[in-house]
């Protein structure tokens, strides 16, 4: 079992493919320290998901196709039980259950208290809104969450991963189904649950970018080029020219 988590990854010469014909990566090292955010950026289909789903082990590497490692442990090593508790994701599609809010934010960790379940909310911004309801926590929230909007079924997932509370968390295109004034409220949550996690970001927003430690531009499966945003725009390459072509519109600012 993976136990007493720092929080450290390490990716090394990666290669993976879901059939033979295609290699979706290849040869990819990347090392992450505790605590730090890595933000992954690069054109669709170049490999960014693949990366992110590598790490909890949702598909395995097969001899000769590299190591993936957390605190030093090769995750073939170690139970999926163990890598799972200990990864939390965040995605665009967010997957709800049939039954009460309560029942779906329990489901970070089926043993908590009330009160922990509250202050995951509260966390989350969504602790307000579910004491408007007439029910409260108690609100079913129908098949995948249907009575529920895009905003708030994605802050009832970001109160599952708090209440997990994870050393290392995945954020995969989180924000991309929202509108910007939702997606403004959503950062906030996630900026407070990324605070002292070791991070793995799929980004596509400026903001996201801009305050990670590190960004990796990844491009036909491989990593193009590694750095902060200000060294990656000094070096005039791949990020600046995805940068200028993504972000020139309305994603600037001071």
């Amino acid at each position: 079992p993976l136990e007493n988590v720092e929080g450290v990854i390490d990716f090394c010469n990666v290669s993976y493919s879901y059939d033979v014909t295609k290699e979706v990566l290849h040869n990819v090292t990347l090392h992450i320290e505790k605590g730090k955010k890595l933000a992954l950026v690069g054109p669709s289909g170049g490999g960014k998901t693949t990366l992110c789903h590598l790490l909890p082990a949702f598909y395995k590497l097969d001899e000769g196709e590299g190591e993936i490692l957390i605190d030093g442990k090769n995750i073939n090593s170690l139970t999926l039980e163990s890598i799972r508790k200990n990864i939390g994701i965040v995605q665009q599609d967010v997957f709800l259950f049939v039954g009460t809010i309560r029942d779906n934010i329990l489901y970070g960790r089926p043993d908590a208290t009330e009160e922990e379940v509250h202050e995951a909310a509260k966390r989350a911004n969504i602790h307000d809104y579910i004491m408007t309801l007439e029910k409260g926590y108690d609100t079913e929230i129908g098949e995948r969450g249907v009575k529920l909007s895009g905003g708030q079924k994605q802050r009832l997932s970001i109160a599952r991963i708090f209440l997990k509370d994870p050393a290392i968390l995945i954020l995969d295109e989180a924000t991309s189904a929202l509108d910007n004034t939702t997606e403004v409220l959503i950062q906030q949550a996630l900026d407070e649950l990324c605070h002292g996690r070791t991070t793995l970001v799929v980004a596509h927003r400026l903001s996201t970018i801009r305050n990670a430690d590190e960004i990796a531009v990844v491009m036909d499966g491989t990593i193009k080029e590694r750095g902060t945003h200000e060294e990656l725009m000094a070096q005039n390459g791949a990020y600046k020219s995805l940068y200028s072509l993504q972000f020139r519109d309305n994603d600037v600012f001071e």
